[in-house]
């Protein structure tokens, strides 16, 4: 196995170190696994079970096999089924390798090499298997995309805060930044922690990652309740607020607005620069289906709504109210009942 990175994989989620040990242990001693089914068989007596192999494949350690990760995900059980269903009845002697064939089957060295075989999950998803097994992004960032636009409507990034970090705890004081400075920051929620305030309302503690590291964030209740809409992991917000730098804590901001990145309130161009309406056909949709759908709309719905829904069915249009509509919000619609089911205007 050649991983398409160097790293630790004693530290990928599921792993551990006894597991990546019998792996090195056996590539040592019997030369590179030249794919992954040469990595199953010859590991099947290590002690390394099939939520291991699942972890190894979303970490991307096998990229340089020729397989894309769909595809290694939704055959390495059945792969590995085989190799062990075929190895336990030669070894208790019940039939042979051939046995195991049906007339006219192909041989079982062939079936072992099939694989179910499917296109490239798209980048957002691989990026966030890396991140949920390894902690960090391998493949690329989720923000790359929106380099330019962060560094024309920011004015701070993690460097520049752990700057101030130094900059305390070489002169006491900070060099460029002040406390109560107003400041914007964007990048993506890794972390929500919600709180209960004495007044029993929510409040939140955010943990955003740019391009450079993670920061905190503190969202009091009334900035939660009005951006709670764009509070969502793997969200990439930009956020407005102020500077709290405090000695011998950690420099933190204290928002003071949240909003999705790219287009605050517009979720998606239209004739006149964003959706005012949004068609969503239920006729042919399960009761399950209109079930979630009905609570989603439920959830997202609010003072600040900016788009009106009109439900489709069996040719019949009625309105169903208006919801606050982001990008992120609309791939939670089009997940609900699909995107040949919604029209955009």
């Amino acid at each position: 196995m050649k991983p398409k990175f160097v790293l630790a994989f004693g530290s990928i989620k599921n792993v551990g170190i006894p597991a990546i040990n019998s792996i090195v242990e056996e590539r040592n001693q019997n030369g590179e696994f030249e794919n992954f089914t040469s990595f199953c068989e010859r590991i099947k007596d290590k002690g390394i079970n099939k939520k291991c192999i699942e972890s190894l494949i979303k970490a991307g350690s096998f990229d340089d096999f020729g397989k894309t990760r769909a595809t290694l995900l939704a055959s390495f059980e059945g792969i590995i089924d085989i190799i062990n269903n075929a190895d336990r009845k030669v070894m208790e002697n019940q039939v042979s390798m051939f046995d195991l064939m049906e007339e006219n089957e192909e041989p079982i060295e062939t079936k072992k090499y099939t694989f179910i075989e499917k296109e490239e999950v798209e980048e957002k998803e691989l990026l966030s298997f890396e991140k949920e097994m390894i902690g960090i992004y391998i493949s690329g960032h989720p923000l790359e995309k929106y380099r330019d636009l962060i560094e024309k409507t920011t004015n701070i990034n993690t460097l520049n805060m752990l700057k101030i970090n130094q900059d305390l705890e070489e002169y006491g004081k900070t060099i460029e930044y002040r406390d109560n400075q107003n400041v914007k920051y964007a990048g993506v929620i890794t972390k929500i922690k919600k709180k209960f305030t004495k007044n029993n309302t929510i409040m939140a503690f955010l943990t955003i990652e740019d391009l450079f590291g993670s920061v905190e964030l503190i969202v009091f209740d009334r900035v939660y309740h009005d951006s709670q809409n764009s509070l969502l992991e793997e969200n990439v917000v930009l956020v407005e607020g102020r500077l709290s730098i405090r000695e011998e804590e950690p420099v933190k901001i204290v928002a003071s607005s949240i909003k999705d990145l790219k287009a605050g309130s517009q979720c998606q161009e239209g004739e006149n620069g964003k959706i005012n309406k949004i068609l969503l056909n239920i006729t042919d949709l399960p009761e399950e289906t209109k079930e979630k759908l009905r609570g989603a709309i439920k959830f997202f719905s609010g003072d600040r709504a900016n788009v009106r829904l009109e439900i489709v069915q069996d040719e019949v249009v009625k309105p169903c109210g208006a919801i606050f509509m982001t990008n992120a919000i609309l791939e939670q619609f089009e997940q609900i009942v699909g995107k040949e089911n919604m029209e955009l205007k």
